[in-house]
């Protein structure tokens, strides 16, 4: 929730790499989703896993198009290679396989965006198992999260897990109940108001539908929080999980968020880091290897898809047009496609759609998409002169005048990642590393690189720490994305794409803003599990609908998260109860329209 994910800069077609920038039960809706992780799940899952790795492309494959190399994308093509397909994979970047780490200007890795892995994570944790790699190698152990504001340190997240664990949500009190070191207890047990929210919210479609187009604002005031609940807490908790302020979020997606992250079980807010280089290097190089050591694909980086073309009947996708940056932006026209999967984000569904005529007029959920907006977001990486204490790794700025309307975070480097040669590069080791990011950060991305590093090394980082007043910058980086990350404003979701097309039988959309139907998945938000089994479930769909022909209709299995505890089971069935006695009477959840 700290972060999401994000290109590198604006050559990319896939807005879900920020990163994010993250699926089924097979529910049959959104809003009747089983959670369930059981052990026999997951060994059920590794059989037909095994089952699909016997399975490989011939020259008869089905071949299929992947647009965008996030964790969609890569979901997506983990799975129709182990289906048997023939799979071209396209992203804007130079190397999507995380082979070639990205080096700033003097040499010295970097990274968009410093990206969590929460306790649900079932899917992420399963693929890191399956390539052989060992959890404690990949992560670092979980962490707690510090809260800063002008007026010092206002709260920290326990890990959670190493408490005795209660029912949600006495567990959550009761872990925290010192944690707060400012806000008083009168005002956090206004929070008890979004309780009853969250087991409503998912009543049924209208009623999700109508919590959509509310404000997250307006609900916290219906449901009486108070507002230095929601100033110094709440809000500069969805800055950095959301990445927009209550008045522009959607308040579904933030009763979403709160409870896969925070209410769910005790433990769903505890979360741990890359404990080595990047995600991209740690997780998908190992992935990308095996694809494309074990079977047929083609990872084609620096890949700009221009249009998607359709049939003379506008009912299949045929080919696609893209520019090869690496030839100097040659067109290429790629005519033999018998599926596609979209896994772009906002800024890309907006570009591909916007050059793509046959497939805007067809496919008027996918235009709707692409009006979405996308939300700003400025990287920095800062190398020091010195070590700087901190009592915790991960921190959230929260309410300076500096942030200018953004929420704020920064990852001290050095204490999540022990190899702190491989922090600095070639270059010696002298101090900590930081990575500081700005969300919703527009105004702060019209400043200079030279004026973001002064913000935060004269303004924002000493009000957090003291210490940092005497550390010195001995280098330092700055990468802004513009429109980069998926904005679940109020009424979006009526136009968030649907994993399937109904009007174009071969084409899918994968990514955590991706609304997944019957394939809903538990994982929630801005959300790398979302993502991946987005993907995961995108080429499932494809199979499942015979668009990959008669031959290759295997699934990739999908493991569910933890079940709600039956205390959230019976809150909700005692309201849908009552307030379908209610509703003909016009007197259901009367706080939204």
């Amino acid at each position: 929730m700290l972060s999401s994910t994000v290109t590198r800069s604006g050559v990319s077609v896939n807005d879900s790499h920020f990163l994010g920038s993250r699926v089924s039960n097979h529910a049959k809706s959104p809003f009747a989703v089983t959670r369930s992780a059981s052990r026999s799940a997951i060994a059920t899952r590794r059989r037909q896993r095994a089952n699909l790795r016997c399975v490989a492309a011939t020259g008869d494959s089905p071949h299929v198009a992947v647009v965008g190399a996030g964790w969609g994308g890569w979901g997506a093509a983990k799975a129709l290679c182990e289906a048997g397909c023939r799979v071209t994979l396209l992203d804007g970047l130079p190397d999507p396989t995380g082979a070639s780490p990205y080096l700033t200007p003097t040499g010295k890795p970097f990274e968009a965006g410093t990206r969590g892995f929460w306790k649900d994570y079932p899917n992420v944790e399963d693929l890191v198992k399956e390539l052989g790699l060992r959890e404690e190698d990949v992560f670092t152990e979980f962490t707690p999260s510090s809260f800063y504001s002008p007026d010092g340190l206002e709260a920290v997240a326990p890990v959670f897990g190493e408490s005795f664990e209660l029912p949600s949500p006495l567990g959550q009190v009761f872990a925290t109940f010192d944690n707060f070191k400012r806000l008083p207890l009168s005002d956090r047990v206004t929070m008890g108001g979004l309780l009853y929210a969250m087991i409503d919210f998912t009543r049924d479609q209208s009623t999700f539908e109508a919590y959509d187009r509310m404000t997250a604002h307006d609900l916290f005031i219906r449901m009486g929080l108070s507002k230095r609940l929601v100033d110094d807490f709440v809000r500069p908790t969805l800055l950095v999980g959301l990445f927009k302020p209550p008045e522009e979020l959607s308040a579904a997606v933030v009763m979403e968020l709160l409870y896969y992250y925070a209410l769910a079980h005790q433990t769903s807010f505890d979360v741990r880091w890359i404990k080595n280089k990047s995600i991209a290097e740690m997780i998908i190089n190992p992935l990308a290897e095996r694809l494309t050591q074990q079977y047929d694909i083609s990872v084609k980086g620096g890949s700009l898809v221009q249009e998607i073309m359709l049939s003379p009947d506008k009912k299949k996708v045929t080919g696609l047009r893209y520019k090869d940056m690496k030839t100097g932006g040659r067109e290429v026209l790629m005519q033999d496609i018998d599926a596609c999967v979209m896994a772009l984000g906002s800024k890309g569904m907006k570009s591909v759609v916007g050059n793509s005529p046959a497939l805007a007029a067809t496919a008027p959920e996918l235009s709707r998409a692409a009006a979405l907006g996308g939300i700003d977001v400025v990287a920095t990486r800062i190398w020091l002169d010195r070590f700087v204490k901190t009592d915790t790794p991960a921190n959230v700025l929260s309410r300076f005048e500096a942030l200018r309307g953004a929420g704020g975070t920064f990852f001290m480097l050095d204490q999540l990642q022990p190899d702190h040669e491989a922090l600095w590069g070639k270059a010696e080791v002298q101090g900590s590393v930081l990575a500081c990011d700005f969300y919703n950060g527009g105004a702060i991305a019209t400043l200079s690189d030279e004026d973001i590093i002064k913000l935060l090394m004269e303004e924002l980082l000493p009000e957090a720490v003291p210490e940092f007043k005497n550390a010195k910058v001995v280098d330092s980086y700055v990468q802004r994305y513009y429109g980069a990350v998926s904005w679940f404003s109020p009424g979006s979701y009526a136009s968030r794409p649907p994993l399937e097309i109904s009007t174009i039988s071969n084409l899918v959309c994968a990514g955590d803003w991706v609304k997944m139907g019957a394939r809903e998945h538990g994982a929630k938000g801005l959300c790398q599990e979302r993502a991946y089994v987005s993907g995961l479930q995108a080429a499932n769909a494809l199979a499942a609908k015979g668009a990959l022909g008669s031959n290759v209709t295997k699934e990739h299995p999908v493991i569910p998260i933890r079940k709600d505890e039956p205390q959230v089971e019976l809150g909700r069935k005692v309201n849908k109860t009552i307030m379908d006695i209610l509703n003909p009477l016009g007197l259901a959840s009367p706080w939204v329209r």
